[in-house]
């Protein structure tokens, strides 16, 4: 049965041009070097935003770990002091890099005018769990010690993140809760893959990971992060987020989903979750959109994501003072 005839038509064609990967520790290194390539290309072909300045910075590691690269987005002509987000890149735990996303951080920079410090975290399964989540928490904490010299207000720090990235922010949402040493006014999940135990489910939802991250790959991500199969009791829900018991606490959340997307119950069953724990929650669920869908810029349903992702973001973090 394929789920094609439900698939938005304005995000049809571009399937065609991907053929579902097979991941092995064979083919990972081809990919990470095919996605590099594409990124190279598409960057020709960017707008230019003369208004923000990007450095690249190296910041304290976790403890026993090497530094981490983070890329910084500076809006030149806002407002002291300002918003920010931490922003972490999607790609399954796998691959991925904080240059895949700068269109996107550009344009969340430009609309809100907050600094962002996109991070370049380990990947799995060369770093397991917990070295990725605790590489976003070391550039968190080097965002807010260094407030002052990015012109930030520590009262409006977001994260955020799409796919891993989502599932990364989530479970840095927690960590940060309960370390108790960094307050975030929000978080942002695009489409965030949140829960293991999806691969073991009895029975998957029928209409969901036929297109571009699939239940394979879901598994093969997941056994890279965890270290051992999925969906095994002892997981940590600062690996996959969905495991934590208790949602109280966390900051505000914005998430959203595609409709044949892989992850939409386990991201549903989490908003349903955050409600319950009166945590101030937005949900979009977007109709005809699978995993990854915004890569079809030009589309109607991915231009409306946007307009919601931008939207909520200036909500949380709009200048408090007007």
């Amino acid at each position: 049965m394929t789920t094609r005839h439900l698939v938005d038509p304005e995000l049809v064609a571009i399937l065609d041009q991907f053929p579902t990967p097979v991941y092995t520790t064979e083919t990972l290194p081809l990919m990470r070097a095919g996605s590099k390539e594409m990124l190279t290309r598409m960057a020709a072909h960017q707008p230019t935003f003369p208004a923000i300045a990007v450095s690249e910075r190296l910041v304290p590691g976790p403890e026993g770990s090497p530094e981490v690269r983070v890329l910084v987005y500076e809006p030149t002509n806002r407002s002291i002091p300002r918003p920010a987000l931490l922003w972490i890149h999607g790609g399954g735990y796998i691959m991925g890099s904080p240059e895949q996303e700068d269109l996107t951080v550009k344009n969340m920079v430009s609309a809100i005018g907050c600094v962002a410090v996109s991070v370049d975290y380990r990947l799995a399964p060369e770093t397991r769990h917990p070295g990725p989540v605790e590489d976003c928490y070391a550039a968190l904490h080097w965002l807010y010690t260094h407030a002052g010299e990015l012109g930030v207000d520590t009262s409006r720090i977001a994260i955020g993140g799409g796919s891993a990235g989502g599932g990364l922010a989530a479970a840095l949402g927690l960590l940060a809760r309960d370390r108790g040493e960094i307050p975030l006014a929000f978080q942002l999940m695009i489409q965030p893959m949140l829960d293991d135990r999806t691969c073991t489910l009895a029975e998957p939802h029928p209409y969901t990971g036929e297109f571009i991250w699939t239940r394979e790959a879901n598994r093969w991500g997941w056994t890279s992060l965890l270290g051992q199969e999925p969906g095994l009791p002892d997981v940590s829900p600062y690996a996959a987020a969905a495991r934590a018991e208790h949602l109280e606490g966390l900051p505000p959340t914005f998430i959203s989903a595609g409709a044949l997307d892989l992850f939409l119950e386990e991201d549903l069953e989490y908003a349903r979750r955050l409600t319950r724990a009166g945590v101030p929650t937005e949900f979009h669920l977007y109709p005809g959109a699978y995993h990854g869908f915004r890569m079809v810029a030009d589309a109607q349903v991915t231009q409306t994501s946007t307009r919601d992702q931008l939207a909520a973001l200036k909500r949380a973090l709009g200048d408090p003072h007007h």
